[in-house]
């Protein structure tokens, strides 16, 4: 996944994901206008993105052996009004684009997040409304990837860090529990969206991940997120328990009373963001992960979402590379054949170069509803 190097250009970072020994890259394409900072980058210019563009992307990529898939992760039904249709015209972008490279045909999904509405939750029956709000933007959104052949995929993160510390809730992202993924398949009936499961965001709340994976609809399940969690136990954990935000009290006040307040609106008292088989032991079992998910005949990609705090978090180059290389060789005997020269990655199956010529307008979600 690509927002581990945002300062790198698309071309570098083609090469960078060379020299790691990885399969493919998961380009995230966020709005550069967007008023998110944590964990994004743009590597793909998509506000020009035409035919040709796809072509030549795909020789890159293929050139240099690599798979692809796109994602932005925002909040699509809640926050600020205009920033919200934003997020949702830019996703139909990358809907488009996706369907240019090759969509389903070519495995290269769109990632994204649903998020929620605080206005609508906080209202009696709030979840309802939210699921309510979800279908009225996402059924049109859904019908229009599967007109164009191309798949969407929510990712399961809470975003428990997306809101000020000074609010209760920590549930910012409607796809953050099985529950909700079951009841929004159910809510709109299509093939063309799916999920992508990130298990340290279950592990954290004392779910284990292998439950999960045995419960879920496995043609419904299109990655993997590749990142794990250290449950911490210190004082604020203990004061503040594993499954809700450590709140901002006022100071003088905690002080006095002996008890831990957030330093920022991301402060993680309770877990601490790993990559497996880097720097520690993680709380995760992850032979009996990938052993159920194969039980199970889940064929999908493994991403490695980078955003270890001793890897990523460090801003270190040579860090954030050895995290990655440090996973893919974890990973390996898990995941790759053996072979006399070890555990190798499966051969390479080459993008294929979409033909059609047919000009696809660009649409938003006023030309949808």
């Amino acid at each position: 996944m690509s927002s581990a190097y945002d300062k790198l250009d698309q071309q570098q970072l083609v090469e960078k994901a060379v020299t790691l020994g990885v399969q493919g890259i998961d380009l995230c394409v966020f709005r550069t206008d967007s008023d998110r900072a944590d964990h994004t980058a743009t590597h793909l210019a998509y506000e020009s993105f035409e035919a040709d563009d796809a072509a030549k992307l795909i020789e890159l990529f293929n050139k240099n052996e690599l798979r692809l898939s796109l994602g932005a992760f925002d909040n699509m039904i809640g926050g600020d009004e205009s920033e919200r249709v934003k997020n949702q015209n830019h996703l139909l972008r990358l809907i488009r684009i996706a369907h240019l490279l090759g969509g389903d045909a070519n495995d290269v999904i769109v990632g994204t997040f649903v998020g929620y509405n605080h206005e609508l939750g906080n209202m009696e029956d709030g979840f309802q409304r939210n699921l309510d709000e979800y279908k009225r933007i996402f059924a049109p959104i859904v019908r229009y990837a599967e007109d164009l052949g191309v798949t969407i995929a929510y990712e399961n993160c809470p975003m428990e860090g997306w809101r000020s510390a000074r609010y209760t809730t920590t549930y910012n992202n409607l796809p953050g529990v099985l529950a909700a993924r079951q009841l929004m398949y159910a809510m709109v009936d299509s093939k063309a969206h799916g999920e992508i499961y990130d298990p340290s965001h279950d592990i954290w709340q004392n779910t284990d991940p292998v439950a999960v994976i045995q419960q879920t609809d496995i043609s419904r399940l299109k990655r993997i997120h590749v990142k794990t969690t250290r449950n911490l136990q210190n004082s604020a954990r203990i004061q503040w328990g594993g499954m809700y935000p450590m709140q901002q009290v006022d100071a003088a006040l905690a002080e006095k009373a002996g008890v831990s307040i957030p330093k920022n609106d991301w402060d993680r008292h309770h877990y601490e963001a790993m990559l497996p088989g880097f720097g520690g032991t993680d709380h995760m079992d992850w032979n009996a992960f990938t052993t159920t998910l194969r039980e199970r005949g889940y064929v999908g990609a493994f991403e490695i979402e980078n955003e270890a705090k001793n890897s990523k978090d460090t801003g270190v180059p040579s860090a954030i590379d050895q995290g990655i290389k440090s996973c893919v060789n974890y990973l390996s005997p898990l995941l790759w054949p053996l072979s006399e020269a070890g555990y190798v990655r499966p051969k390479h199956q080459p993008l294929a170069q979409v033909t059609s010529q047919q000009h696809v307008p660009i649409v938003q979600m006023k030309d949808l509803l």
